[in-house]
């Protein structure tokens, strides 16, 4: 095939099409077995042997047809297969940041909700037994602004007071904690 090969050279280097497409079907399949030994993934080494061939044919006008073509071939598959490999690890490790950098988020917003909570029940501590009574009420048992009126005999105005003052005190203590 080294004579056959340099002629067909010849003509791919002239620009002959049926010429490139003799010497792509001559070398299809060697170079898709070298290219999925190399990557492991028949679609990609298929998609790397097809870039190969338009550079090839793309810088023809450079091809010697005096050297081994085959090396040739052959090392630009190599080094083609080691520089997406090189593109998949650089992925990966971005991916793996990402998940890292998400991962440390997620903790900050745990420690965060956490924080927050802890500053709140401190804040509901410091409140009046009263307040802290009706809040309870209104939150914990969902009970209405009447309901609570009647079961502390109070007026239904005092019971919306208080339960405006504990938010409000609440807000304060818990915005002024965090900062």
């Amino acid at each position: 095939m080294d004579c056959l090969n340099e002629r067909i050279l010849r003509r791919v280097i002239q620009g002959d099409q049926a010429a490139f497409a003799e010497l792509y079907k001559y070398y299809r399949t060697p170079a898709l077995k070298f290219g999925i030994t190399l990557l492991k993934d028949e679609e990609e080494a298929e998609n790397m042997i097809h870039e190969v061939f338009i550079k090839i044919w793309d810088r023809r006008s450079q091809i010697n047809p005096t050297l081994n073509f085959t090396s040739y071939l052959f090392t630009c598959l190599r080094n083609m297969a080691f520089d997406h490999l090189k593109k998949v690890e650089k992925n990966n490790q971005l991916k793996l940041q990402y998940l890292e950098k998400m991962t440390a988020a997620r903790d900050e917003e745990v420690e965060d909700k956490e924080m927050k909570f802890q500053l709140l029940y401190t804040a509901v501590n410091l409140l009046s037994e009263k307040r802290k009574q009706i809040l309870f009420l209104n939150i914990e048992e969902g009970k209405s602004y009447q309901e609570i009126a009647e079961m502390l005999m109070i007026s239904k105005n005092t019971v919306k007071n208080q339960l405006v003052k504990a938010k409000q005190f609440l807000r304060e203590k818990v915005d002024l904690a965090a900062l």
